[in-house]
């Protein structure tokens, strides 16, 4: 129960706290400390009758404790001089129906690169720890600390203020608000991390229903809704099965339904950004018969719009169902992603194919150094004792 409480109340606690100090890092420390001592006491006597006033409260006085403290930025101290609103706590009403949401855009500010922005909200909101941004951005974790730390001596250097943004400026903030739900959804769906997938694809049905205009902010959840739709597929036994290997049954009808409605939609108003050829491409892979040039084809488009290696490997896994292994590897090898577990993966695939065993065999070794999770590991281990 208070587990539940506390998921449940995150958000509206931190909102809070953010508009009351103005700053994103006292707010942040003031919360956790408001849910460690929630959780010593609530276990002895039991949650109160309005759980989210009182750590609202508690978090307060956490904040200005830390601000009593830091007498040197005078700036921050005159927020003692707020009033005190007492026990019951309220956040004013936006148009943004979820405190969650409404805190990723807040995060989301122009002063900070794309880049930045999507880090800290991660880091801040999104449930993520520092190792597993650090994944989802392809760099060590050493390298995303100083990121975030740079991030966070800005806001502080700048007096970049932390408000909840007015309707009219929530377009210019989409794109980073996109990618945030996007990689918390990837992270939760290549770890296995169920709760973090479902999260974001929550988000992504309400930012669509909040935007419905917005071609991408349709386009995301479809998008996520078609990968997850074969979640309950993708690991059997404890091990991960792969896309053509797959038992169709237990994929998820409903799910591919909604995935194919939305992506309707969002063509309807013209997107042709990178979250709508995504949901194209996964829209085929629930085909029957996957249309694999078709596939390749909207990889090339993709490539196009981002420019990224993770794409072109990708890419090179449909031109391997196209033109065979020795094609997809030639594209594979003139990549440059050591770090990436899929890289090592796919490239083991390829030599496999291609009866490269010696090869092979070092590929799917460097994959499992690589691997995160205890599906993948015995998905490789499997590999190489096949080899």
């Amino acid at each position: 129960m208070l587990e539940e409480i506390f998921r449940d109340q995150w958000a509206r606690v931190f909102v809070y706290l953010v508009s009351f100090t103005g700053d994103i890092d006292v707010a942040e420390e003031a919360a956790q400390e408001a849910f460690v001592i929630a959780a010593e006491r609530w276990s002895r006597d039991g949650p109160p009758d309005n759980p989210g006033a009182w750590l609202a409260v508690t978090g307060r006085n956490r904040a200005i404790d830390r601000l009593r403290r830091d007498r040197t930025q005078a700036d921050k101290f005159r927020l003692l001089d707020r009033p005190d609103p007492g026990g019951e706590v309220t956040v004013d009403e936006t148009t943004i129906p979820d405190e969650r949401l409404e805190l990723f855009f807040m995060c989301c500010h122009p002063a900070l690169a794309t880049e930045a922005q999507v880090a800290l909200t991660l880091r801040a909101l999104g449930g993520l720890s520092t190792p597993e941004i650090a994944r989802a951005f392809l760099v060590s974790e050493e390298t995303m600390k100083r990121r975030l730390s740079r991030t966070r001596n800005k806001i502080r250097a700048a007096a970049i203020p932390f408000a909840i943004p007015r309707d009219h400026v929530l377009p210019s903030r989409l794109g980073a608000v996109l990618a945030v739900l996007y990689l918390i959804f990837n992270q939760g769906y290549g770890d296995g991390r169920a709760d973090l997938a479902a999260e974001a694809i929550r988000l992504g049905r309400i930012l669509a229903g909040l935007m419905p205009d917005e071609p991408e902010a349709i386009a995301l959840p479809a998008l996520m809704l078609l990968h997850d739709s074969r979640r309950a597929a993708r690991v059997r036994d404890g091990e991960i099965v792969l896309l053509h290997e797959q038992d169709r049954s237990l994929w998820n009808a409903a799910q591919i339904a909604e995935g194919r409605a939305l992506l309707d939609r969002a063509v309807a108003l013209g997107a042709r950004g990178v979250y709508t050829v995504q949901a194209a491409i996964a829209e085929l892979q629930t085909e029957a018969r996957i249309d694999w040039p078709a596939v390749a084809a909207l990889y090339d488009r993709l490539r196009e719009l981002t420019g990224s290696a993770v794409v072109e490997l990708n890419r090179a896994v449909a031109i391997a169902e196209v033109e065979g292994p020795r094609a997809a590897l030639a594209i594979v090898d003139g990549l440059h992603l050591d770090g990436y577990r899929y890289f090592h993966s796919t490239r083991a695939e390829l030599l496999r194919r291609l009866n490269d065993t010696v090869r092979a065999r070092e590929a799917y070794r460097r994959a499992l150094v690589l691997a995160t999770t205890e599906a993948e590991r015995r998905f490789l281990n499997r590999r190489l004792s096949e080899l």
